[in-house]
């Protein structure tokens, strides 16, 4: 019973046969095969827009890839203290910004509140002695599984523009928070003010996919440099884009995204029944509920797999108790009911 993550499973049936089907045969190399050009057009056709498309293999290199694209080495790039850009990914965006920083700021459930946002913008000195606010890097299922709402997207990119910083959106799960939320991957992105979003695949069925979107191609001229220098320009594109057709193919996508988010809804509906309290509501397929720290441990004694997590970014009135501990439980497109069911079973015999 592992909830680690969404990263412990391999890829779905139907991207393997998309990478077995496109490996047979040459195409041309470096991401020039038509293939490649298919996805991209039909990444423009779900986000009803022209775009500018780069494929890669990682969360991290998208990230830090798009977050180049945007900010100077001179500049800041805002975003939640615990968001993965600045908690998880051992600094790889300040590196690709060539020194740029990452300004942290705190919010409950690891959202940013637009007065927040406002408030330090204004704070900020004008003077060269003090690095300018370049963009906003908002994650979408953030750290705490909670999902921001379209017009809590749209206050936050109408700020960072109306202090001319672009909106980078990172979309690790971003199926996930479209299911939840029940919008067109359209509404959710550039029709809310993102300029740029990394639309994640790996953690809902691919190998190893990503996709860095431009919604303003012009946002996009330095990166086939920049993905190059990288490191990240596959000789073997086609291979990251015949995940991406597996993937799209049918809605697979979202399908995935769906099962997913309904396992953690079962999940938390157990959990809660039994009378546990979640530390944030549920928002996609991760499930961060509060327990004994004695129960968390027999439950790892019987093979259960999960993370605890911080607390700091609990609502004021929510404080843990001296033996509580928040966990993390993560649900994917493979988990079935009977791994829930079985799981709900162990904790009710331990409660």
């Amino acid at each position: 019973m592992n909830f680690a993550s969404d990263n412990i499973m391999g890829a779905s049936e139907p991207v393997l046969r998309a990478l077995v089907e496109a490996n047979a045969g040459p195409l041309p190399a470096y991401g020039d095969d038509p293939l490649t050009q298919e996805i991209e057009a039909r990444l423009g056709a779900i986000f009803e827009r022209e775009v500018a498309v780069f494929l890669c293999a990682t969360g991290t290199g998208a990230n830090a890839l798009a977050l180049s694209a945007l900010v100077p080495p001179w500049g800041l790039c805002v975003c939640h203290r615990e968001a993965h850009v600045i908690d998880d990914e051992c600094g790889a965006p300040e590196f690709f910004m060539h020194a740029a920083k990452l300004a942290g700021l705190p919010g409950t459930g690891a959202k940013l509140a637009p007065e927040t946002l406002e408030s330090w913008l204004a704070g900020l000195s004008s003077s060269v002695k003090q690095m300018p606010p370049k963009a906003l890097s908002l994650s979408q299922l953030t750290e705490c599984g909670t999902a921001y709402g379209r017009d809590e997207i749209a206050a936050l990119s109408a700020i960072a523009h109306r202090n001319g910083m672009k909106v980078h959106m990172d979309g690790a799960r971003f199926a996930n928070a479209l299911e939840s939320l029940g919008c067109t991957p359209a509404q959710m992105t550039w029709q809310a003010g993102i300029d740029v979003l990394t639309f994640g695949a790996t953690k809902n069925g691919c190998l190893a996919a990503e996709a860095i979107i431009f919604f303003n191609p012009q946002d996009a001229k330095a990166m086939p440099w920049l993905r190059k220098r990288g490191g990240h320009t596959l000789s073997k594109g086609r291979l990251l884009a015949a995940q991406f057709k597996g993937y799209l193919d049918d809605d697979h996508w979202r399908d995935n995204a769906r099962h997913a988010n309904a396992m953690a809804a079962r999940l938390a509906d157990g959990l809660t029944g039994q009378g546990l309290r979640l530390a944030w509501q549920r928002a996609g397929n991760e499930v961060f509920v509060v327990m004994k720290q004695a129960q968390a441990e027999a439950l790892r004694g019987q093979g259960c797999a999960f993370h605890p997590w911080t607390a700091t970014n609990l609502a004021p009135d929510d404080a843990l108790g001296p033996d509580e501990g928040i966990y993390r439980l993560v649900t994917s497109f493979a988990t079935q009911e009977a791994m829930v069911d079985r799981f709900l079973t162990l904790v009710d015999r331990t409660m």
